[in-house]
């Protein structure tokens, strides 16, 4: 049995005195789509920030590629994971294309430049992501879906096996969330890349995943396919609300939508 490219163990976060995680463990296999979902507080961006790198102080056990994260070099995982913060606003005084080089450092030697092959890969992104015809613009000129792309583009540049995404669609609008779905999914589809998402929405979750986690004041309580997060009781018990299963002529999932039966 092949061994799974992530996989966490008990694992604890304790951030100024306050429990925010308890006893996760789950795994996820190479070339799957995992959504983390929850209500706010649940701990979900903590768990994407933990398998990141950001917050280093936790307890149990993660590994990356069969090997304990402490195992790893900070250039080797960065060749094995990349990372993209939800859409706050930031910008950078890059162009699109300035920025979205930066993801090739962890292939490089100190002192050296891009090399052709390098070029070529940055190329290749811009034009999956839909940012060639953008790639000159100053990255503060952009709009939040397309600086959104970018950072995606960067992370993808990387050419890491895992891509961790917190929220990636959050604040963005209808098409711009489309545009990110639609990147995400042909980037674990086509290329076998694992991707680990925090989604805020059920829908856009059930949509991409292989497999979904629901998180609920830092506890793991829920793992299951799409269908068996859509079915049952268990958004109601992780969420505290009611929801709607509305049938959908495009997919065999329900569309689900907060609120009591109409």
């Amino acid at each position: 049995m092949t061994a799974p490219i992530v996989q966490i163990e008990e694992l604890g976060l304790t951030l100024s005195g306050s429990p925010i995680l308890n006893g996760i463990s789950l795994s996820v296999t190479a070339g799957e789509y995992v959504s983390i979902v929850g209500p706010n507080g649940a701990g979900k961006t903590s768990l994407i920030k933990c398998l990141a790198g950001i917050h280093t102080n936790w307890s149990g056990a993660i590994r990356i590629n069969g090997k304990h994260f402490a195992e790893h070099s900070p250039k080797e995982l960065a060749k094995i994971r990349s990372y993209v913060p939800q859409a706050e606003g930031r910008y950078f005084p890059l162009t699109v294309e300035e920025f979205t080089a930066l993801g090739r450092y962890p292939h490089l030697s100190p002192f050296t430049t891009l090399s052709t092959a390098d070029h070529q890969t940055i190329d290749s992104v811009l034009e999956l992501a839909g940012l060639s015809s953008l790639r000159r613009r100053a990255m503060s000129t952009l709009s939040g879906g397309e600086r959104q792309m970018a950072f995606i583009a960067a992370a993808l540049v990387q050419e890491s096996r895992i891509l961790l995404l917190d929220e990636p669609a959050t604040f963005l609008d209808y098409r711009h969330q489309a545009d990110v779905s639609d990147l995400l999914t042909k980037t674990c589809r086509t290329n076998g890349i694992t991707v680990i998402a925090v989604h805020h929405d059920i829908n856009t979750a059930l949509a991409c995943s292989d497999r979904i986690h629901a998180l609920k004041n830092g506890r793991l309580l829920f793992s299951g396919t799409p269908e068996e997060t859509a079915g049952g009781n268990m958004l109601e018990s992780i969420y505290e609300t009611p929801f709607m299963r509305i049938p959908s002529p495009h997919s065999p999932l329900p569309f689900i939508s907060p609120g009591g039966a109409p």
